[in-house]
Order: C-alpha cells, then sequence, then structure tokens
C-alpha cells in the first residue's frame, strides 16, 4: 500500500453514479470486516466444552481467555482510534484481520493453555480496530444523506455474524474438532484481508505528515487536543451510554434463559425461542433503524421510544410468567426496538465528533462495550448466585433507564456541522 496522503471524500467532478457505486462497494466491504469481527468474539463460547476437556481445565479458566480479550480491547482500542486517524484506516482494517487470523490460528496450533489465553488476548488486540476504521471509513466515504443506512447495514453484519457463527463453528467442529473449527475461521479471517488488499482501493486512505494536524487545536502536536476531546462531556456521555448498553443487552442476551428458569420455571426450550426472536429481531430493528436515522435528525426521540419498549418488556420478563406464544411475542417486540436504536445511537456519536477524529471517537466511546462485557458476566452471575434472578431484569432496567437520560439531555450539536457538507 502507498504511503502517500488520498482524500478521505469523493472528488469534486465524481459524477452521480460513480458515487453511488464506490459507497456500494466500501459498505459491502466494512460489513463483510465487521461480521467477520464477530465470528472472533463468538468463536469461542459454542465450544466452550470441548476446549476445556482439550486443555483439562474448569470453566473459568477457559473464561480466562474472553476477559483476556475483553482487557485487551479495553486497553488498546482508544490507541486504536488515534493509529486509525493517523496512519489511516485501511491499513489498520487489514492488519487487524491479518492478526486475528494469527491470533485464531496461534490459539489451534499452540500447545499448552497459556498459550491459548495470549492468543485470545491478541485476538481482543485485533478487535480494537474494526469500530474505529469501520467508522471512519463510513463516515468519510458516504453521503450524509445516507450515512444512516450505512450505519445500519455495518451493525446488521456484525449481528448476522453473531448470529449464525455457533451454527457454524459447530459443524466445523463436528467434521474437523475444535481446532479445526479455529483454523477455519483463521482462513476466513485471512481471505477477508485479501479482500481488503486485493479490492479495497475503493477505500480512503489517509497518512497525515508530520507535524500536521488532523484537528485544529491549541495544541502544537495533536495529543493535547485528542485527549482533551476524549475527555470532553459530550463524548464521555456517549462512553456512558455505550457502557448502558452493554450492561443492558449482557443482562439480556446472557441470563434470560436461565433467569425466566428460575424466576417462572419457565422450560430452557422456550426461552431459548423468545432469545432467538430477540436477536433475530434486533438484527431486523437495526436495519429499519437505518431508515429512521436518515429521516430525523432527533436521534435522542428515536432512542427514547426503544429503550421505553425493551425497558417495559425486561420488566414483563421479571414480574409475569407469561404464556410461550406472548413471551416469545414480546421478546421479538422488544428485540425490533432495541435494533432499531443501534443506528441512532452511531449516529449521536457522530454528531458530537469533529472531522478526522471520528477513528480516536469511535475507538474511544466503543470501550464501553468491553468494559460492559468485563462487568456485566460477574455482576449478573454473581445475582444469580445469590438467588436473585429477579434483580439482574430490574438492574438492565435500570441500565436502560440511565441510557434513555444520556440520550434525551444530550446537547444537540449547533447548526451543521463541517462533515455534513
Amino acid at each position: 500500500m502507498s504511503s502517500t496522503s488520498e482524500p478521505l471524500g469523493l472528488s469534486a467532478d465524481s459524477a452521480s453514479g460513480s458515487r453511488w457505486s464506490r459507497e456500494t462497494k466500501v459498505i459491502a466491504l466494512i460489513a463483510v470486516a465487521h461480521f467477520v469481527s464477530h465470528v472472533h468474539i463468538m468463536l469461542l463460547p459454542p465450544l466452550f466444552g470441548e476446549v476445556r476437556e482439550a486443555f483439562g481445565v474448569s470453566y473459568i479458566q477457559i473464561g480466562l481467555a474472553l476477559t483476556a480479550f475483553n482487557v485487551a480491547s479495553a486497553l488498546l482500542q482508544t490507541p486504536a482510534g488515534f493509529l486509525v486517524d493517523r496512519i489511516g484506516p485501511r491499513v489498520m482494517l487489514t492488519g487487524g484481520l491479518l492478526l486475528g487470523a494469527a491470533a485464531i490460528a496461534a490459539a489451534a496450533l499452540l500447545p499448552g493453555y497459556w498459550f491459548f489465553v495470549i492468543s485470545y488476548a491478541f485476538l481482543g488486540i485485533a478487535n480494537t480496530v474494526y469500530h474505529p476504521a469501520d467508522y471512519t471509513i463510513l463516515s468519510a466515504t458516504v453521503d450524509h444523506k445516507r450515512i444512516g443506512k450505512a450505519f445500519s447495514i455495518h451493525t446488521f453484519a456484525g449481528y448476522l455474524g453473531s448470529g449464525v457463527t455457533p451454527a457454524l463453528v459447530l459443524a466445523c467442529a463436528a467434521i474437523w474438532g475444535w481446532r479445526g473449527a479455529f483454523l477455519f475461521a483463521a482462513g476466513l479471517s485471512f481471505a477477508i484481508a485479501l479482500l481488503m488488499i486485493v479490492a479495497g482501493g475503493v477505500l480512503p486512505r489517509v497518512v497525515h505528515k508530520p507535524g500536521q494536524q488532523p484537528v485544529k487545536g491549541p495544541s502544537s502536536d495533536g495529543t493535547k487536543v485528542g485527549l482533551s476531546l476524549l475527555l470532553s462531556a459530550p463524548i464521555l456521555r456517549n462512553l456512558l451510554f455505550f457502557f448502558c448498553l452493554a450492561m443492558a443487552n449482557g443482562g439480556i442476551q446472557t441470563f434470560t434463559v436461565v433467569g425466566m428458569g428460575a424466576i417462572h420455571g419457565t422450560p430452557f426450550s422456550v426461552a431459548n425461542v423468545a432469545l432467538s426472536g430477540f436477536l433475530l429481531m434486533s438484527a431486523a430493528g437495526v436495519l429499519l433503524g437505518g431508515f429512521i436515522a436518515d429521516r430525523t435528525p432527533h436521534h435522542e426521540r428515536v432512542a427514547a421510544v426503544g429503550f421505553a419498549c425493551t425497558s417495559t418488556m425486561a420488566i414483563l420478563m421479571a414480574w409475569v410468567n407469561m404464556p410461550a406464544v406472548v413471551l416469545v411475542g414480546v421478546m421479538s417486540l422488544g428485540g425490533l426496538l432495541n435494533g432499531m436504536i443501534q443506528p441512532s445511537r452511531d449516529m449521536m456519536v457522530r454528531a458530537v465528533t469533529p472531522h478526522g477524529s471520528f477513528g480516536k471517537v469511535f475507538g474511544f466511546v466503543s470501550t464501553g462495550f468491553n468494559l460492559g462485557g468485563m462487568v456485566a458476566p460477574l455482576l449478573y452471575g454473581w445475582l444469580m448466585d445469590r438467588g436473585e434472578p429477579r434483580a439482574i431484569f430490574m438492574i438492565v432496567v435500570g441500565f436502560i433507564l440511565l441510557a434513555l437520560v444520556t440520550a434525551i439531555t444530550r446537547a444537540k450539536p449547533p447548526g451543521t456541522t463541517a462533515w455534513t457538507r
């Protein structure tokens, strides 16, 4: 790849058809990369049992690999965002895919439990590039009139990756064992990295020369400007918003089945169908939310409607023993409206991000997901061990309401910022 600078936007003399064609290619490439990132995230959980037996360790010890993944992502996602803004999103995205492929292959091939955990830490490092690079590329390339739909397709691809991975890796494991399933995932990541190299000419590639300021400010080296931006109230508000979403979704997605069984005696089969309805309709809601996000600047209102319905769903789950059909319907509707929030979530972050800082800002606020991923299993697992499953759903409602407060009280950016032109 060349190290020469390339403008983020399309040239002024680009025809409308050419622009649309480029946008389509860019969205497709980013969606595929995001799909793969969620394959990485969901690769281990379906194979917990086989991996545990292979190393002769406990479930807690295997869970340590996921902890290493989340800790590495939480610590390094913001620095990765700075690198995206400095050396360009294209090279970072390709590098993340290659590092992810190498980490998964190492986890499958290297002997010993600790090599497995270390490999997962490197997979967590690879995971840091996706949100900063993806949102930088989409924000820089897609016309603002279609950016909401672009964000929704990006998020939908991630949901799809999470949804198909369990069946995919279990099928591979049935044929080749868990190591073969890991190598298949590594090969997939490597293949998409090659696709980025071969077809990535449509992606923006920016290199800031030494001393060049991507964001104007009082600092001579840009560092103080970047840190000041990340520690500003609007960005910290979005970090809290992402953390609340992670805590709420972590409770619903991870503890619905065991929680409903403990509270109401709901059969696992029924609870799993209801949870599947929630996840599938969340993916559909993401696409619906993209169209809504492009048609209104009032993203906080979209979030408010979605949160109101999702919190109502959680309250019903905790306090009402619903028939199977009603439970599946309630959770499916809650999933639809939960997914609808996601593009508006991204638009709210974009609205307070100066041009040239998409990488660092999206990297920083996405750390909220990793923090929630570390805290949620410990908190909710502790409540289950203490025989308080209903408290899980009440805490979920609390985090939903806190996320709602952060959304509806945000200051609307004045006027039309430069990136919308």
